[in-house]
């Protein structure tokens, strides 16, 4: 179970679900028509030594599609490289990855010159992705700069250490965060965020539907998920269920304007079909979105 102050590597706890993401990206890179390419999701996980990841990657018909097969995580990576991509249309040039795991985007993405990316993350997670690119040879597109911290600590002090520059408009994200966070941390972590971001700035986040029974969620997950890079993590070890503002609520509150998208929505919106959906899953897949809040003053 979680427990204040718990840490975590590429292969225990929260940080398992990272590398679990990332097989679920090669996947998805490796089909006919990938709706993402991550050319570096699979080095990832043959780094970590993890025999049932990689024996995903070498029977990727064997997997099961569902509602957190590679499809659904597609779905989710798409959404975030265009937002990434929106924003530098749009001319920011700072970018903060939250809980960056093992997202590649700063070595993937075309970011323009001048763009500086933060990720941030458990020192162990940071130190296992930096030395499996270093190994590929890898080389950023963007000023990356690692800030190794917990999220439920002083982040912000951290972040300000590497070099964040609070006066200029920042994209951040939250990608696959907020559960993993107890509501007053995830608060928090607004209220930082909203102290930090200059007029234009903006943030993008995915948020479940009703979570509360983790049970339900478990049982389902169990009985879905044999063939899923998903299956065998627990979420009622890793999720917090306890009562909080909806994201989208909290940021409207404070000024900022929201963009919610469903699920279905966003497959629509790329031209893909929905795995079905388990009948007890329904109410929290439909609540489930992926959202941008802005802080709706003009970008300078």
């Amino acid at each position: 179970m979680r427990a204040e102050g718990d840490s975590w590597d590429i292969g225990s706890g929260v940080g398992a679900t990272a590398l679990r993401v990332a097989t679920a990206r090669a996947l998805e890179t490796v089909k006919p028509d990938p709706l993402v390419r991550d050319e570096y999701a699979a080095r990832f996980v043959l780094a970590s030594g993890d025999a049932k990841m990689i024996g995903q990657l070498e029977d990727p018909g064997g997997e099961q599609e569902w509602v957190l097969g590679s499809g659904m995580v597609a779905l989710r990576t798409k959404f975030y490289d265009d937002y990434f991509r929106s924003a530098a249309t749009d001319g920011i040039r700072q970018a903060v990855i939250l809980a960056a795991g093992l997202d590649a985007r700063a070595y993937r993405l075309p970011w323009p010159t001048g763009t500086t990316v933060f990720e941030l993350d458990q020192p162990e997670v940071l130190r296992f992705k930096r030395q499996v690119l270093a190994d590929s040879g890898a080389d950023p597109g963007a000023d990356r700069r690692e800030v190794a911290v917990d999220l439920r600590d002083d982040w912000l002090a951290a972040l300000l250490d590497a070099g964040f520059d609070p006066s200029i408009p920042t994209a951040w994200t939250a990608e696959g965060l907020l559960p993993y966070l107890p509501g007053a941390a995830q608060d928090e972590l607004f209220r930082q965020i909203v102290r930090l971001s200059a007029p234009g700035a903006r943030l993008a986040f995915d948020a479940l539907g009703n979570h509360r029974d983790l049970d339900q969620v478990a049982e389902v997950q169990a009985e879905h998920t044999q063939n899923s890079p998903m299956a065998e993590i627990n979420v009622r070890e890793l999720f917090y269920a306890d009562e909080r503002a909806e994201p989208e609520d909290w940021f409207t509150a404070h000024g900022w304007l929201a963009t919610p998208v469903t699920v279905p929505a966003l497959a629509a919106r790329y031209h893909r079909t929905l795995p079905p959906i388990p009948e007890q899953l329904q109410a929290i897949f439909n609540g489930s979105r992926y959202s941008t809040v802005i802080n709706p003053r003009t970008v300078k």
